[in-house]
């Protein structure tokens, strides 16, 4: 947060002689004297001015998340195909406990399909690595920074940072709306060519998220290619308490439009982050990954 204070000029007093005149018959008056070197008490610095800006909201979230040494968040997610009236699906839900004192992750839930088929998935993230393991899968090991597993790394508290990312991008508006003891920070788009707006940093982050996606569709015969991708909708939202500046939730919502045989293939992905209150655990991996 940006605090900026008007600076008070220290008034540094002269000593005053009075002098009095007396008459022989009368005393002259005592005269009232001030050290050289006392000085009047200094004015109190004007207060801080209340925060305006999205960037002044988002510091004021990072100290408010960094006060706790540890955050609890529930997480629902669901992607979503569409072609010629028929929809495969498959849902997401799992419980993320996020560390800050030190810095560590760890999520464990599920993914259900849209035949019903679930499979549980649990993910580690500590000192910049990240552990994943899929149903009976072996665990995984590679950079949290490597694209499948920031695709995987559900982290509320980092919605911070890409706001301010957003924030200080050139074109990337970020809408701040105040209402019912809530703080809103907003970026979005509507129906666009992806080339149009492929450089804004949350599209970046939508076209990272249906990378598997488009994959998965090349590797059946459908070709995916970025020039004639629509985007067909963007949402995200990190909403803070009015009063305490924490986070209380974080969502991200988009679609792409994939042509394909005349018609469009809709693709869709809706991910919400509920923040559950701080704990005092301690993240750790297991025995088996040390």
């Amino acid at each position: 947060m940006r605090v900026r204070f008007r600076c008070a000029a220290l008034l540094l007093p002269l000593s005053l002689s009075l002098a009095g005149c007396a008459s022989e018959e009368e005393p002259a008056a005592a005269v009232e004297s001030k050290s050289p070197g006392a000085k009047q008490p200094p004015e109190p610095a004007a207060a801080p001015e209340p925060p305006e800006s999205p960037e002044d909201f988002l510091d004021l979230a990072e100290e408010a998340m960094a006060k706790e040494g540890a955050w609890t968040f529930s997480v629902k997610g669901e992607e979503a195909l569409k072609l010629q009236g028929q929809r495969s699906a498959a849902s997401y839900q799992a419980t993320v406990k996020r560390s800050l004192k030190p810095d560590g992750l760890h999520s464990r839930g599920d993914t259900t399909s849209s035949k019903g088929t679930t499979r549980a998935e649990e993910l580690y993230v500590v000192d910049g690595t990240a552990h994943l393991k899929e149903g009976n899968e072996s665990w995984k090991k590679a950079a949290a920074s490597s694209p499948e597993m920031k695709n995987k790394i559900e982290d509320p508290v980092a919605a911070i940072e890409e706001f301010r990312e957003y924030a200080r991008a050139a074109g990337d508006g970020v809408t701040l709306t105040r209402t019912d003891g809530t703080i809103q920070l907003r970026v979005g788009s509507g129906s666009q060519k992806l080339v149009a707006v492929r450089d804004r940093a949350y599209v970046k982050k939508a076209v990272r998220e249906f990378g598997s996606t488009a994959e998965q569709l090349r590797q059946a015969g459908i070709p995916v290619n970025d020039a004639q991708l629509t985007l067909s909708g963007l949402e995200e939202t990190l909403l803070l308490d009015a009063n305490t500046y924490r986070v209380k939730s974080h969502s991200f919502d988009f679609g792409f439009l994939v042509p394909y045989g005349g018609q469009d293939i809709m693709f869709e992905q809706k991910v919400r982050q509920e923040n559950q209150g701080s704990y005092d655990g301690k993240i750790e991996l297991p025995a088996d990954l040390r």
